[in-house]
């Protein structure tokens, strides 16, 4: 059993890493991209909420990002374990997360960071090929994680739960060092 939350910013792997350990130790993957995506199709009570917000191309507040959260930490396939990817993006949605965890009666074992240099960062990016994700608009969205979400690397470290992976290594290697980490996760536990 693994409970992991993944770090790091744009460009770094975090999906592709999230996807593959997910699949490895056969736990769900769980992207607040893709719960917001699920959410607003199968036009739940909470989708409806946040479809509202998006519409008027607005963030999803985060008490109601939460509750999407609660929803599907609480379901049959999280109960053996998750990797949160994407969330939680500041300390005061870590802070709301931690609360969540303990009404829930799960804790995390490891907030992961993976870490990348900027300048490798751009040139990832900039490789994807997207019409939108032009170097000025992509420093800019490096500073603004910076900016708003490396504190919660400060938050993680001071609850000794936080490691940082090396994400400038061939994936594979990013994936084997993962790998061992769930397995001392399941050991540990």
């Amino acid at each position: 059993m693994a409970r992991l939350i993944f770090l790091g910013a744009p460009g770094a792997g975090k999906g592709t890493q999230a996807k593959a350990l997910a699949a490895f130790s056969h736990i769900p993957h769980i992207s607040t991209g893709d719960i917001l995506r699920t959410a607003v199709a199968s036009q739940t009570p909470l989708g409806l909420k946040a479809q509202s917000y998006m519409d008027q191309g607005n963030l999803v507040p985060d008490p109601l990002v939460i509750d999407l959260i609660r929803d599907r930490l609480s379901q049959s396939d999280a109960h053996n374990g998750w990797i949160l990817d994407g969330f939680p993006r500041n300390v005061v949605q870590a802070v709301f997360l931690d609360e969540l965890l303990v009404d829930i009666s799960h804790a995390y074992d490891y907030a992961i960071n993976l870490d990348v240099p900027d300048d490798v960062l751009v040139q990832r990016l900039l490789g994807r090929g997207r019409q939108d994700d032009t170097e000025e608009v992509i420093r800019r969205r490096l500073q603004v994680y910076h900016d708003q979400t490396a504190p919660l690397i400060n938050f993680y470290q001071s609850q000794d739960k936080f490691l940082s992976i090396n994400g400038n290594i061939p994936p594979e290697a990013v994936t084997e060092e993962l790998r061992g980490l769930v397995q001392k996760a399941v050991v540990d536990s």
